[in-house]
């Protein structure tokens, strides 16, 4: 049987890399596990896996698709018993979603048992592939994390989380981490704290996670966020943590606010809900134009599109639906569904923009190909005139951390100027909202140039971190920054 993605030269959505989750001391660790890993399923469709310690032996399942399609078999969920259990949901990019890369990766130390999952990614991980496979390492598949194994093998330390540790310090980039050994659990996030974790718990079990939101479909308290640069451990004791790297000022990735958690996600203290309405606020006090209606490009732009009514004391409205059972992956298409493209998903609500000067509010533009034809459509069903708004600064450098944008000549707004992208896309006009207002919007106060307070790289080109492979033009696509080979 074929499968072909017909979104997948033309979806112009950037892309989170994955989603972890962890639990231990938990009666129903697969089940809390199955649980956290839907909630998080924003955050990778690609494949999924969970790997469970039963006190004897390291059990796993791995599988491509969707967390609803691979842990619902019987077999399976026989497999997969005991009170601790790490799982991830993963997004791959072209060439890089082979069986191989889907994690939990696990590896038989000589110390014992070990398995991992990271969310993030590493901007040194082919030089020290190279490194490693010119000592005699053998790699099992091109994922980055793997030369996190690999150099904990290495170690001569004699606990596992010292190897771990002496294994991070010498990678780059960003990572937050979940770890399984016989006796505990492991949680790291780098010292920057770029990516997201977070501490949960239910009963006597805890639970770490990539958002809050896999807390709340299970009914787990909240504990906290794990610190930038802290090792926490949950074992037979309950919670315990480090900080064994050098402490840094935290430089968490302020478009997790933006676009990739879920909006009834808590991070770092902050309702990403609220701050997203708060950017559509800080839009329209911006860059406002008078118009009719404010509507926005579902899902992602909906809360900054009420935070732009609200603030211009214009009508929101739904002019765009979004079709939510149209799945990624189709059968042999015909050439023709191909060019259906973005109607497949969104389709205009005539009756809501027939001869309105609408304001179209969407999260972010990269390529600028969906929003092209989300205009088209909008224009199509009788608007009489068409401005667009977006909830971001220009996305005009790729990010190397975890986030699977395109390289920078493929960015629309480093290949034109703001005026020349509105006649690109067109649009009456376009605007986006400022890097000031963003951290208005996210921090409640202005960026500090001099030590920003998020990684923005994206906007700013100001990256926290060496970009080593690189620097040495060994870089390869996002994600792994390796070559898939066959």
């Amino acid at each position: 049987m074929t499968f072909f993605s017909p979104f997948a030269q033309d979806d112009d959505r950037p892309r989170e890399e994955c989603g972890i989750f962890a639990t231990y001391n938990n009666d129903d660790a697969f089940a809390h596990t199955v649980l956290g890993l839907h909630a998080l399923q924003h955050r990778g469709q690609e494949a999924a896996g969970i790997v469970c310690y039963d006190g004897k032996t390291f059990n796993a399942h791995r599988a491509v698709g969707l967390v609803g399609d691979n842990f619902n078999d019987p077999k399976v969920v026989d497999l997969l018993v005991g009170p601790a259990a790490i799982g991830h949901v993963r997004y791959s990019t072209a060439g890089g979603s082979a069986a191989r890369n889907i994690q939990p990766l696990y590896a038989d130390l000589d110390l014992g048992g070990f398995a991992i999952a990271h969310n993030g990614n590493l901007t040194n991980a082919h030089i020290l592939r190279q490194e490693l496979t010119s000592k005699g390492s053998l790699f099992q598949s091109t994922a980055d994390t793997e030369v996190i194994i690999h150099l904990m093998a290495r170690s001569l330390r004699r606990h596992r989380i010292d190897r771990l540790v002496e294994a991070l310090s010498q990678v780059e980039g960003a990572y937050s981490i979940v770890a399984l050994n016989e006796k505990m659990v492991i949680g790291v996030r780098d010292p920057l704290g770029v990516r997201p974790l977070v501490i949960g718990k239910i009963g006597e079990s805890y639970i770490l996670a990539s958002e809050s939101c896999a807390l709340d479909i299970m009914g787990a308290e909240f504990i906290r966020d794990v610190e930038p640069g802290e090792v926490v451990i949950l074992d037979s004791d309950g919670l315990h943590s480090r900080f064994p790297f050098p402490r840094l000022k935290p430089r968490s990735c302020i478009f997790e606010y933006l676009y990739f958690a879920r909006p009834d996600s808590v991070m770092e203290g902050v309702s990403v809900y609220e701050s997203r309405k708060r950017a559509g606020e800080e839009l329209a006090k911006e860059s406002h134009v008078p118009a009719d209606v404010v509507v926005p490009v579902p899902d992602s732009g909906v809360p900054a599109a009420l935070g732009y009514a609200n603030q211009a004391q214009i009508p929101f409205e739904l002019g765009i639906i979004r079709n939510h059972y149209v799945g990624r992956t189709f059968i042999e298409p015909t050439q023709q569904i191909r060019h259906l493209g973005v109607k497949l998903k969104h389709n205009a609500n005539s009756a809501r923009l027939k001869g309105q000067r609408v304001i179209l509010v969407d999260d972010s533009i990269v390529r600028g190909t969906t929003s092209i034809k989300i205009v088209e459509m909008v224009r199509a069903a009788g608007a009489t005139e068409v401005h667009m708004r977006i909830a971001a600064p220009p996305t005009a450098s790729p990010c190397y951390y975890g986030i699977d944008t395109p390289e920078k000549n493929e960015l629309l707004a480093h290949k034109m100027p703001g005026s020349e992208m509105a006649a690109h896309i067109g649009v009456d006009s376009l605007a986006f909202i400022s890097v000031d207002g963003l951290y208005q919007a996210v921090a409640g106060t202005k960026r500090d140039n001099d030590s920003p307070q998020y990684c923005d790289a994206c906007f700013t080109n100001s990256y926290p971190t060496r970009l080593s492979d690189k620097e040495e033009k060994r870089s390869a696509p996002q994600l792994s920054l390796l070559s898939e080979t066959a």
